[in-house]
């Protein structure tokens, strides 16, 4: 993956690219949105550990496809109220924590999911090199 980061515009506000280049003939993973759902059906009240677990899950994901953190080119992430922002952002950073080219990244805030308690939804793209 290349990270793309032109000059001419401002530097990404935290750990994401603006854009990424996919190498030709790469694969695609797109995954569906993860909740903060526990395996054993239980939902943390923290918006930090709902996105654990939404990495997790995506972890999960990426595995069965042959993919890992690396091969991700872009994330969506939502969060329903701006004090939940931090928590995501904690849990992201993390995640890419040993991730050398980063992925493109956005962050929105909804007015909700379809069960009160959640407070974070992330998808992922990944791109696996053929």
């Amino acid at each position: 993956m290349t990270p793309l980061a032109p000059p001419a515009i401002a530097p990404p506000f935290a750990r994401y690219s603006h854009g990424v280049l996919t190498p030709s003939g790469a694969a695609i993973i797109a995954t569906s949105g993860q909740l903060g759902l526990a395996a054993d059906g239980t939902v943390p009240d923290a918006a930090q550990a709902q996105a654990e677990i939404c990495f997790a899950n995506l972890d999960a994901i990426l595995a069965e496809a042959g993919a890992q953190r690396a091969h991700v080119i872009r994330i969506n992430a939502y969060v329903t109220d701006r004090a939940h922002m931090a928590g995501y952002m904690a849990a992201r950073d993390a995640w890419l924590a040993q991730v050398t080219s980063l992925p493109a990244s956005t962050l929105v805030i909804v007015s909700g999911f379809t069960r009160p308690e959640f407070k974070v939804e992330i998808e992922i793209l990944a791109a696996l090199p053929g």
